[in-house]
């Protein structure tokens, strides 16, 4: 019983601690501003389908986008939901207004049936990741 009363003790002081600290963060204003000077990025499409395709085939596609923040994009990584799937991003950072694309290469090779690759983007952006698809159906030769 002296544990569990000595661990809600600690438990609401904890939390107690916590709250004050973010609020003194949104009191100064810093947190919201931080955010409104972050990059966005705003893709042309979130979605490609390459319809049917043979399996053995290769598909790419490039997801353009725009960085629509105040501040210079910087992607970090790129992350597919399958091994099959091979994002590739610029290295280089993307000044605000200029565009970008990230290519994806999509290889069948073993697949059958509907695909629905999902990439996962994550940058110096708000919000931090970015997520696109690429789908479509792979068919027997």
């Amino acid at each position: 019983m002296k544990n569990l009363f000595l661990s809600l003790i600690a438990a609401t002081m904890f939390m107690v601690a916590c709250n004050s600290n973010g609020n003194n963060v949104a009191d100064n204003g810093s947190a919201s501003s931080a955010s409104t000077d972050k990059p966005v990025m705003k893709f042309e499409k979130e979605t490609h389908d390459f319809g049917k395709i043979v399996t053995g085939s290769k598909v790419t596609y490039e997801f353009k986008f725009t960085n629509n923040g105040k501040s210079p994009l910087i992607i970090k990584d790129a992350i597919a939901s399958c091994g099959c799937t091979k994002p590739e991003w610029p290295s280089a950072p993307i000044k605000p207004g200029e565009n970008g694309a990230v290519k994806v290469t999509f290889d069948s090779r073993g697949k059958m049936g509907l695909q629905d690759k999902m990439i996962t983007i994550t940058a110096n952006t708000n919000p931090a990741q970015n997520v696109v698809h690429l789908i479509g159906e792979v068919t027997a030769n």
